[in-house]
Order: C-alpha cells, then sequence, then structure tokens
C-alpha cells in the first residue's frame, strides 16, 4: 500500500485520542465542520473543549482513563496515530443529547454545555490508524485547531483500529442513535482495565476479548498461535517412542489441559506435570471435577503386556484404597495390547486410549477451550465398550464435537454473507439450502444454536430481541 506524507496535526484532548486509539469510540467532538477524506496526525492537548471538570465532561468508566492521559510528561509529546475524517455531522437537537452519550465517553452535560455554547456539536467520525513507530514532538506555544507537522510524517492504510466491517456498524449505530447492544460489558471491560491483579496476562487476554467482542478492535490483534503449547503436538510422538517418563508427564500435562486436578500431596498419586510416579507410584490420578487413575505405557514396537492393566488395579487399590472403585480407569498406551491384557482391560472396566487419540482431544481443546465438558466426557468414559474398543468411543465423541463446531461455523457464515439482520425464517431457510453439515429439526432448535452464538461470553453473533423467539433478529460480529 502506497505512503504519503502528512503535513499537520489535528489537536484534540488526550483522553479523546486514546479513547480513539483504543477503539471505544470512533468519533471526536470538534469546533467545527471537517471535511471527509481530510487527513491529519493525532496530537494530544491538554486542555478539554470546554470548561468543565474531567469528572463532570466525561462517563465515570472513563474518567480514570482521561486522567491518566491528562497526566502524562507535557515536555514532548508522543503522536502514535493518524486519521482521515470520514463524516462530520451536525448535531443541534438537545433530545438526542442523551443518546449520543450512552454510545460515546461524553457525559450528557457535557454535551449539553457544548450546544449551548456553541449553538452545534460538529461529530466527526475518524478512521484510525496507528504509526508504524510514535513520534516526539514538542509541545506548541499554541496549539489551534489544525497544527503543522514538522517534519511531515509519512503513513499508510495499513494498520487500522477498527476493521472496515466494525467501522461501519459503529457508524450506523452512531448516525441513527441506536443503543449499544451491552452496556454492561463495557462497564466490566473498563473495571477490568482499572484492576490490580497479579495475572497480567489473564487480565490482558479478558481484555482483549471483551473489546473484540464490543467492536473495540480489529480479530487480527488477536492470535491464533500459542507457542507454549507447542508440547501438545509432540504427545503423539512421545506415546510412539521408548521414552515413559516423557510420556507419562505428558499425559499429565494433557489432563491438566482438559481440565483436571489434584490437590493430593502423596507424590504415588499425584498429578505434577514436572514429576512421575515413579517405582511403585500411579501414573496419574485425577480428583476434580471426578476420579480418575491411570496407568502410561510409552512403546516403539511391543506389545503391551497383562501386566499393564494388572499393575493399575494392585497400585489403585494400594494408593487409593475404597476410593480406586469409584474412579474412571484408562491406560494411555501406544502398541496393541496382548490377548490377555485386553481380557483384564476390559474386565476391569479400563479405557484403553492411544496418545493420538489424546493427542486430537488436546488440540481440540486448545484450538476451542470451551469445546470439551468434562461432565458430557464422563459418561463417555464409563460406558461400554472397554478395553482398545474404548478409543474408537472417544474419537466418536471428539468427531461428534467436531461437527457440532462445523455446524456453528456453517451457520455463522451464513448470516456473515447475508450482510444484515436476518430472522429465525431467512436462517433456516438458508441453512436448508446450503449443504449443511448437520439436520437441524426446527426452528426451535436453530433459535437455541443461536441465542448460544450471540451470548455475551461467545460474542460471534449479535442479537436484537424480538416481541417472540421467533421474531429475534442477528448479525454478524465475528468468526468462529
Amino acid at each position: 500500500m502506497s505512503k504519503f506524507a502528512l503535513p499537520i496535526m489535528l489537536c484534540l484532548p488526550a483522553p479523546e485520542i486514546e479513547a480513539l486509539i483504543q477503539g471505544r469510540i470512533i468519533v471526536a467532538i470538534t469546533p467545527k465542520f471537517i471535511h471527509p477524506h481530510r487527513q491529519f496526525a493525532l496530537y494530544p492537548k491538554k486542555e478539554l473543549n470546554i470548561t468543565l471538570s474531567v469528572e463532570e465532561y466525561y462517563k465515570s468508566s472513563f474518567v480514570s482513563t482521561a486522567q491518566y492521559a491528562i497526566q502524562r510528561d507535557s515536555k514532548r509529546v508522543s503522536i502514535q496515530a493518524w486519521a482521515k475524517c470520514e463524516d462530520c455531522q451536525i448535531i443541534n437537537d438537545v433530545k438526542s443529547l442523551a443518546d449520543l452519550s450512552k454510545l460515546t465517553i461524553f457525559t450528557t452535560q457535557a454535551l449539553e454545555e457544548i450546544l449551548a455554547v456553541r449553538k452545534n456539536i460538529f461529530l466527526t467520525y475518524l478512521r484510525v490508524y496507528h504509526l508504524p513507530q510514535s513520534i516526539e514532538v514538542k509541545q506548541p506555544q499554541r496549539t489551534n485547531f489544525f497544527t503543522a507537522l514538522i517534519p511531515p510524517v509519512n503513513v499508510s492504510e495499513t494498520n487500522s483500529v477498527l476493521s472496515d466491517r466494525n467501522f461501519a456498524i459503529r457508524k450506523t449505530q452512531l448516525k441513527n442513535l441506536q443503543p449499544p447492544l451491552h452496556p454492561n460489558l463495557e462497564e466490566l471491560q473498563a473495571a477490568i482495565a482499572n484492576l490490580t491483579t497479579t495475572s497480567t496476562k489473564a487480565k490482558q487476554q479478558l481484555d482483549r476479548d471483551i473489546k473484540n467482542f464490543l467492536g473495540w478492535a480489529t480479530q487480527k490483534t488477536f492470535p491464533q498461535v500459542n507457542p507454549e503449547t507447542n508440547w501438545i503436538y509432540t504427545i503423539a510422538e512421545i506415546g510412539n517412542s521408548s521414552d515413559g517418563d516423557t510420556f507419562e508427564k505428558v499425559v499429565r500435562k494433557s489432563l491438566i489441559k482438559l481440565g483436571f486436578s489434584n490437590k493430593n500431596t502423596n507424590i504415588k498419586a499425584s498429578l505434577d506435570p514436572n514429576s512421575t510416579g515413579g517405582a511403585g507410584g500411579l501414573d496419574f490420578y485425577c480428583e476434580y471435577p471426578y476420579q480418575v487413575v491411570g496407568e502410561c505405557k510409552a512403546t516403539k514396537t511391543e506389545k503391551v503386556p497383562d501386566g499393564t492393566a494388572a499393575q493399575l488395579v494392585k497400585l489403585g487399590y494400594k494408593h487409593l484404597q475404597r476410593e480406586y472403585n469409584n474412579c474412571i480407569k484408562i491406560i494411555m498406551a501406544a502398541g496393541e495390547l496382548t490377548e490377555d491384557a485386553e481380557l483384564t482391560a476390559s474386565g476391569n472396566e479400563m479405557n484403553v486410549i492411544r496418545p493420538e487419540t489424546l493427542q486430537r482431544l488436546v488440540e481440540l481443546k486448545d484450538k476451542y477451550p470451551g469445546s470439551i465438558d468434562l461432565w458430557e466426557l464422563k459418561p463417555c468414559l464409563e460406558q461400554q465398550p472397554f478395553g482398545e474398543d474404548a478409543d474408537a468411543k472417544l474419537n466418536r465423541y471428539i468427531d461428534s464435537i467436531w461437527q457440532n463446531i462445523r455446524l456453528r461455523t456453517h451457520i455463522i457464515q451464513l448470516i456473515k454473507n447475508a450482510d444484515r439482520q436476518v430472522g429465525i425464517e431467512y436462517i433456516s431457510g438458508a441453512y436448508d439450502a446450503s449443504n449443511p453439515p448437520k439436520t437441524i429439526m426446527d426452528n426451535k432448535q436453530m433459535h437455541d444454536i443461536l441465542i448460544e452464538l450471540s451470548s455475551p461470553l461467545t460474542g460471534y453473533l449479535g442479537r436484537i430481541k424480538g416481541t417472540d423467539w421467533d421474531t429475534d433478529k442477528f448479525y454478524f460480529l465475528r468468526d468462529l
């Protein structure tokens, strides 16, 4: 994409530039009309647009961010973004100010004050882009509405704060003064941003997830690959080696990844991924959400002997006593079981699971964290068949989850292609005509899936509630 020079800066209050860069707002209140297509760097000034305090000017959820932006070092000013004017709307109806406030960072009081003083509010829609790197400029003696940028800076439209679609949705919402869809979630985001916590990584991830759901960020800012989980793709390889200790550790790590845990301090009945059960100890033992016990057998070529299954029985009773009877029993083994081992495993209701199947299960959990429900998995592990046939049983469970994911992906894509708000009749008709991955019996079943996909905790679709369930409308937010 070609570069071009920006010779001027638009001077706006520092908190508003911060909100624009965050994607929290897409408009600025300017003292005069700005013609569309004008481009400029964004210069943060300390003064507000009118003589009100920060607490009076900005909504409470934004006050702490505003105060931080104003209190930054003022000797040199850092410019982090540039913007292009997409539109400029003139507002002079006092009745609309309360609705406008709900969609911006400004209080109704501030908007009323601006309108009273200036007679018009110039609501300037800005498409904001990050600079490749911030630039520092000296604070000018006088910050006019537009100020020269010396020397000019070269920019391109390669790193927008919002995607084209998100910006268009937000612009339509503001133009029509449609109420915010998730005001409570916006309050939650503000609370998280101000939260002091030791788990910075978790806080940042949750903050990013909420911003993405609200349309305050582009999808590309969310990494899809996590190098910390590369070990998942080695489970099958390790299981098909002769490295038994490493296989035992990676199986424990896999169970923790799936959501199992163990507070037991007994090293002979543990889930510590950095150690093993050692001689006379169980290879793994889970306590929560239900009890699972098992043995691991990494092997390249040899068959799994009867002693592996027999040892699980022996050590299970030794370390768990009567609790062993309440446990789900698993043998993680790469090799084929001998005839005697298969009889012992089946007769003692042991699931024999291959490393490839375990890897497949953990990969699914890593890619779609909410896809594996351990309580749904439990009956799969408790029911016949046992022995080596249990591996096929678990694979059918994984296949059913993938089918449900493909179904939901298919529905989301249909609504995305519609590029508008659509009702249940349209969605069901489009689904039936689109060679779907699975038959959906009726509109009510389709509606249940749409409610799931439009939940604030998933945020793949938006929902406009109708007078009854079959009059709800849905629209695309993000891909699954």
